[in-house]
């Protein structure tokens, strides 16, 4: 199983791109996924991030995850099918 279709609840996520450079750099641990956000728990806070707006590495993995590709239910998600290039 790779990376997109993984479980991210309570995986360490790290911004690693985004438009807004506030977000780059931050980190926490997963605590919820919806359709468009992610919540994480950065220093004992609540953050909610768009997907769409970033792109993100799970766990330390080498893989670069663009948060616009992965607008779909975590249910849908974990069941679909994306291409590697």
């Amino acid at each position: 199983m790779n990376i997109y279709n993984s479980n991210w609840l309570g995986g360490n996520l790290k911004v690693v791109s985004s438009l807004d450079n506030t977000l780059v750099g931050r980190q926490g641990l997963v605590i919820d996924e919806t359709k468009n956000t992610i919540m994480m728990s950065e220093n004992g806070h609540d953050i909610t991030l768009g997907k769409a707006s970033i792109k993100f590495t799970i766990d330390d993995s080498n893989v670069v995850i663009d948060g616009a590709l992965v607008g779909q239910r975590p249910e849908n998600r974990t069941h679909r099918k994306y291409r590697m290039d």
